[in-house]
C-alpha cells in the first residue's frame, strides 16, 4: 500500500507513534523534501550527499551525526544544517525520530 504524502495545507502530526526502523516521506514538492526517520539505536545511515541544503532536526532521542571532519551529538529539540554535497550519515545512539529537510530541484 502506497503512503500518502501531505498536500499543500495539511497538517502533518510528528507526535504520533512511530514504527519501529521505519522511514516515511511525508511530502515532495519539486524544491522541497521531509522525511521521518525512525531510528532504533544502533542503527546507522549509510553514508552520503545530496545537491541541496539540508536540516536534521532529532525529535526524540539521541543521534550522532557523522560528518567527513568530525561528529557531533543531538538531542531531542536540537537542529543541525548541512550546506549541499556534504557527505554525511547518522547514527541512532538512543531510539530516535529525526525529521529531515531536503532542498531539491535547484531550490537549495
Amino acid at each position: 500500500m502506497a503512503i500518502a504524502h501531505a498536500l499543500s495545507g495539511d497538517v502533518v502530526d510528528l507526535r504520533g507513534p512511530s514504527t519501529p526502523d521505519r522511514t516515511i516521506a511525508l511530502f515532495k514538492a519539486p524544491d522541497l523534501e521531509a522525511m521521518r526517520l525512525v531510528l532504533p539505536a544502533g542503527k546507522q545511515t549509510p553514508g552520503h550527499s545530496v545537491p541541496g541544503s539540508v536540516t536534521v532536526h532529532c525529535l526524540s532521542g539521541r543521534i550522532e551525526l557523522l560528518l567527513p571532519d568530525r561528529s557531533t551529538q543531538l538531542e531531542a529539540g536540537q537542529l543541525a544544517y548541512l550546506a549541499g554535497g556534504l557527505a554525511h550519515g547518522l547514527r541512532a545512539l538512543e531510539d530516535a525520530d529525526v525529521l529531515v529537510t531536503l532542498a531539491i530541484g535547484g531550490g537549495g
